[in-house]
């Protein structure tokens, strides 16, 4: 009977605050919703494909593909990063852009099963469900497309298909090549445990390998003659591990050992390292990087060997737009919350259930505009750098249950399934609604504007790249 009442009540108020919405709003919804079928097997396919950072050849493409199909002028290949592209429609301002990634995880393959169960051994799989992540930008900017063409709406729409979010950084060279200098401003979301505009900053971080090279020889018969790289290695994490007491609290190191030697019985002349450095503000995290990269050298000098640093990448803390959020919050307040089928609660359960959290259930209720907060928890994302060149709105939904713990297979599950398929439709209303009045209401761009050089002040963006993307060779 509760639920019931409840789900009354719900109906209720969403056909009371249907009757608030503009037409345009009601325009986009129905157009989310005429291709609503056709995103989910987007969506579907991506997930099914699952390829990693600088791979993803068949998901942009089917991406790409689906963009031209539907009208929108589509540039494949953009900042020299062959799976990159934008799909752009309409002309003069505002120019409003929404980013999609589609890039997986590494080795946790699922099926869209509450039990792990992978879908190919040792494959990829969507743990931070960017296959409903692009899927669903797309499907906003197509709805926005559809009212610009019809002529209720005035200006440019452009998504950038941006790859390589979960390693290497993509956006960071999209973002040099000049792909949001026309932008007024960007809308993003990102999959999550619950419904909210996202108001909330990142950690910025930088990544760097360091290589160690010394003398091989005989483990056993003649060591003496050797100088080991993988002492080096031993030294320099050793160090890092006894820096970690003193950096600041706020402060992350990371660090996954590539090479450490091959055999036991040969003293080893290379050993490798990928490091990561992180902190909720760059001015905080650039000294700890700069003393961690010291270290290198000490290791190379008590081993005896020599050492090289390659700096990978670097992205910024996300740079908060509130009055972009508030704009966000109305439209998820319009829309009302999501609701879930027994099936689908049940489900979540199951997940919470296999990785030993509370079963609970599904929260899908709309979260109030949190305070934002001066140190951050969580993750780091390169919409960061996009974040520190044009005033950004984010958004969080629910396609997961509660407490599901994230980059893991218990994700990947729910993104191939109607619960994933949920949040992913969800996404592309709130974001073509929240493009609507930045398109509607100039006043509106101008505060986002003023918002964004307010918070950035003095600081001159510099992005923390050396050199072109790394493709992988043979890639693409």
């Amino acid at each position: 009977m509760k639920k019931c009442t409840l789900a009354v009540l719900l109906l209720f108020t969403f056909s009371v605050a249907a009757q608030k919405m503009s037409k345009n709003k009601k325009a986009v919804i129905a157009s989310v919703e005429k291709h609503k079928a056709e995103l989910i097997k987007i969506s579907d396919a991506i997930w099914a494909a699952a390829e990693i950072a600088f791979e993803e050849s068949e998901s942009s493409k089917i991406l790409a593909d689906y963009a031209e199909k539907n009208g929108m002028k589509v540039e494949r290949g953009v900042a020299n990063i062959p799976t990159a592209f934008t799909a752009t429609y309409g002309s003069g301002k505002p120019v409003i852009s929404i980013l999609g990634e589609f890039d997986a995880l590494p080795g946790i393959s699922q099926k869209a099963s509450p039990i792990k169960e992978a879908y190919e051994e040792g494959a990829a799989g969507h743990g931070c469900g960017h296959n409903m992540f692009g899927t669903s930008s797309l499907g906003a900017a197509i709805a926005i497309k559809e009212q610009i063409e019809a002529g209720k709406l005035k200006g440019t729409i452009k998504f950038l298909g941006t790859p390589a979010e979960e390693k290497f950084f993509a956006k960071v060279w999209m973002v040099e090549a000049g792909l949001w200098n026309d932008v007024d401003v960007n809308l993003s979301w990102h999959p999550g445990p619950e419904i909210e505009a996202d108001v909330q900053s990142g950690l910025s971080l930088i990544d760097f390998i360091v290589e160690f090279e010394g003398q091989a020889a005989h483990a056993s018969a003649d060591p003496w003659n050797g100088r080991s790289a993988s002492d080096a290695l031993e030294l320099y994490t050793t160090g890092i591990n006894y820096y970690r007491e003193h950096i600041l609290p706020s402060s992350r190191i990371h660090y996954h050992i590539q090479d450490g030697g091959q055999v036991v019985n040969v003293v080893p002349d290379y050993a490798k390292l990928w490091v990561r450095v992180r902190d909720p503000k760059r001015s905080k995290m650039l000294p700890t990087y700069e003393r961690v990269k010291e270290m290198a050298e000490g290791a190379a000098i008590m081993a005896d060997v020599d050492y090289k640093i390659s700096l990978v990448s670097g992205i910024y803390e996300v740079l908060v737009n509130r009055s972009g959020g508030a704009i966000m919050q109305k439209n998820l307040e319009l829309l009302g919350p999501i609701t879930y089928t027994a099936e689908e609660e049940a489900f979540g359960k199951a997940i919470q259930k296999a990785t030993k959290k509370e079963e609970v259930g599904m929260d899908a209720t709309i979260k109030p505009l949190r305070e934002t907060l001066d140190t951050p928890g969580g993750g780091s994302t390169d919409v960061g750098d996009v974040s520190w060149n044009v005033p950004n709105i984010n958004l969080s939904v629910t396609v997961a249950p509660k407490d599901t713990p994230w980059h893991s297979w218990a994700v990947v599950a729910c993104g191939g399934m109607s619960i994933g398929h949920k949040g992913m439709t969800y996404a592309a209303k709130a974001l073509s609604m929240t493009a609507v009045d930045l398109f509607e209401n100039p006043k509106l761009v101008n505060e986002v504007k003023e918002e964004f050089k307010m918070r950035k002040g003095d600081e001159v963006y510099k992005p923390m790249i050396d050199g072109p993307p790394p493709i992988p060779v043979g890639k693409n």
